[in-house]
């Protein structure tokens, strides 16, 4: 263990918080060895650091839940490698990393392959990795095709009877992403719901209707339609 890692690890035990534990636990956090130590408290300690990829790297391998947390916030995504990708990824076992680590794989250009490749994992959280990066991507890629999205709906068809809880959320989540891009992609994504909702699945049933109800949203509409016109000029 390094003399940084050993003092980055101390300073986080000193915000060591048994109520935020028990939070997590209640939100659905798998936490290994967790601390208790909230998102903003560590974004201000990753801010403090600055991007070093190195010590990322090490404090990943500590395992430790918020050490994981703080390892995606100050890794550098021009160092990441699809190698350093795919070990991160099956070492996922709570959706708060898993959708974090996203939020930097969605930057480098292995994010559209990634999400295509991992969506047709087994592995609960790694299968979820790949339709977050399809919901992150469409949030973040600002200058994507749509077709790169579209070509994504085949895929979100088919896994849509998962019904373990963190894929069928995530599949949810990609769709409305998708759909909030553009006017176009909009209706393209309201017709893949109306799809996924005639399957024989409460899980698609689920997704389908829970996504019709925003992106067929007066408002919502409103606001794609308005942000098209401003891509448009």
């Amino acid at each position: 263990m390094s003399a940084a890692l050993n003092d980055i690890l101390s300073e986080l035990r000193t915000y060591a918080n048994s109520k935020n534990v028990e939070g997590m636990k209640r939100f659905g956090i798998r936490a290994n060895q967790p601390i208790g130590i909230s998102v903003p408290v560590l974004r201000g300690i990753a801010k403090a650091i600055g991007k070093n990829h190195a010590l990322s790297q090490e404090l990943w391998e500590s395992k430790i839940h918020e050490a994981r947390l703080l390892a995606v916030f100050i890794a550098d995504y021009k160092q990441v490698t699809e190698k350093q990708m795919e070990k991160w990824v099956k070492d996922f076992a709570s959706w708060d990393i898993c959708d974090q680590a996203c939020g930097l794989f969605d930057k480098t250009p292995y994010a559209f392959d990634k999400a295509v490749e991992w969506s047709k994992r087994k592995s609960e959280f790694e299968k979820r990795a790949g339709f977050v990066l399809m919901a992150t991507l469409a949030v973040h890629d600002k200058k994507a095709d749509d077709k790169k999205f579209i070509s994504f709906f085949p895929l979100l068809e088919k896994e849509a009877h998962d019904e373990r809880n963190f894929v069928k959320k995530a599949v949810n989540w990609a769709i409305r992403q998708i759909g909030k891009r553009n006017i176009e992609l909009n209706k393209a994504a309201v017709e893949l719901a109306k799809r996924i909702q005639q399957q024989d699945s409460k899980s698609a049933k689920w997704i389908a209707a829970d996504a019709l109800r925003e992106l067929q949203s007066e408002k919502h509409v409103a606001l794609v339609e308005k942000k098209s016109k401003k891509l448009k000029k």
